[in-house]
């Protein structure tokens, strides 16, 4: 093949794929696009959480291709299943073939347990992880050589904030039901340590393996010590624990769940139940028109499907855009240089709220500060977010969770 004809075919393969993902074909068009691999909960006790985190994603590249691409070429996206922790193949399987199809970004896993699964696997082939929904405490301290990031903050923030919540409530004995994951032993160890600096007792801490179904006995156990509420670290065993607590005669409106399981109950047969109980989720003020754009774009992508809960919708799509912009700071879209900017790009004096922004702060020489949907992130040496906005949740009459509060969790003891 002559080198003209191999010009023309190499022009002819760009083009297609930036049509392929609604982007106008960039004038320097021989540019190698930011490849983002997205590992996401297609299957398994956390599935429910798949399409918020997926939308998320999915709007943070459209809104970047429409604002012109990164460094010459429109971003893409490839989504895979990371299923449960107990079948630990599947995800290491799925971030295999991303890294194999090139990305230079594996986004998700969206549980502790997965990414710890993978985690080496991605930092060893220096390319950057970035997680919106990661927060055991593990990830602080882990040997990533600086290639592990997170928009969500640790179980330490969300367990300071719900451990306070619990006591303020006027509950002075708490019994604590807990998925046996890195999630739930993050959580519950946090949870347990400020109910009891508070002057409160914990009087059982029951764990259950993910996937349970039979909560019988261990809602049992719990009421058997005598609680006067109780917390429910879960995913979505959820819908079997609950039951099992309405069953056994507890109140609904002294329950407490997590950010793994607090989504609207509304369609469930034990939607009422839930009145008056609370939940935590890492999350800023609301923003219906953000949620609005999300779901609209959601059903789009996805043959009309409607997008009805938002956990870590915000943080999805505020990984996507930090990574994007640090590979227009670096001008180079390999892991080692986009690893080598994020920090900056949330530290700059320059505040933006938006990839389109941030890339013209950019180009004009400016350092920017990107604050995003979910908040600001302000990574810290660790690749954590430095501040966390943790999200008070009640539920109504018929079982929709209502924002309440939103607590700034560093200001929390």
């Amino acid at each position: 093949m002559s080198n003209t004809r191999k010009a023309l075919g190499a022009v002819a393969a760009l083009a297609a794929t930036a049509l392929a993902f609604g982007a106008a074909l960039p004038a320097h068009a021989a540019a190698t696009p930011l490849k983002f691999g997205a590992l996401i909960p297609q299957t398994g006790a956390l599935a429910f959480l798949g399409a918020p985190i997926q939308a998320g994603y999915q709007l943070a590249v459209d809104d970047i291709n429409a604002a012109g691409g990164v460094n010459g070429a429109p971003v893409q996206i490839k989504f895979a299943d990371e299923a449960d922790s107990s079948t630990p193949a599947v995800v290491q399987a799925s971030a295999k073939s991303l890294l194999s199809w090139g990305a230079n970004v594996v986004l998700g896993a969206a549980s502790s347990s997965d990414s710890k699964n993978v985690i080496n696997n991605i930092v060893a082939h220096k390319v950057v992880q970035i997680s919106s929904s990661n927060t055991s405490p593990d990830f602080t301290t882990w040997k990533d050589n600086g290639f592990y990031f997170r928009t969500a903050p640790s179980d330490f923030a969300q367990g300071s904030v719900l451990g306070n919540q619990v006591v303020a409530d006027g509950n002075r004995k708490v019994a604590i039901l807990y998925q046996d994951s890195s999630y739930g032993q993050g959580l519950e160890g946090k949870l347990s340590e400020v109910v009891k600096a508070k002057g409160a007792t914990v009087t059982a801490a029951l764990k259950f393996t993910t996937g349970e179904s039979n909560f019988k006995s261990l809602v049992s156990k719990a009421i058997a010590s005598g609680p006067d509420a109780i917390v429910l670290v879960s995913y979505d065993e959820s819908k079997k624990a609950i039951p099992a607590i309405k069953a056994a005669g507890f109140k609904g409106s002294k329950l407490y769940l997590v950010d793994g399981n607090t989504v609207d109950y509304s369609t469930n047969s034990f939607g009422k139940y839930l009145a008056g109980a609370q939940g935590t989720t890492p999350t800023a003020a609301e923003d219906k028109a953000f949620e609005a754009r999300a779901a609209a774009n959601y059903a789009t992508h996805n043959k009309g499907k409607k997008l009805a809960d938002f956990t870590y919708t915000a943080a999805s799509y505020d990984a996507v855009v930090a990574a994007a912009l640090a590979a227009v700071e670096a001008k180079a879209n390999d892991g080692t240089s986009i690893k080598n900017h994020l920090t900056g790009i949330t530290a700059g004096s320059e505040k933006v709220t938006s990839f389109k922004d941030g890339a013209a702060a950019i180009s004009a020489g400016k350092t920017i500060h990107y604050n995003g949907f979910s908040g600001p992130i302000d990574f810290d040496k660790n690749g954590d977010p430095a501040g966390a906005s943790i999200g008070v949740f009640k539920y109504d009459a018929t079982g929709k969770p209502a924002l309440v509060k939103v607590v700034a969790a560093n200001a929390v003891n």
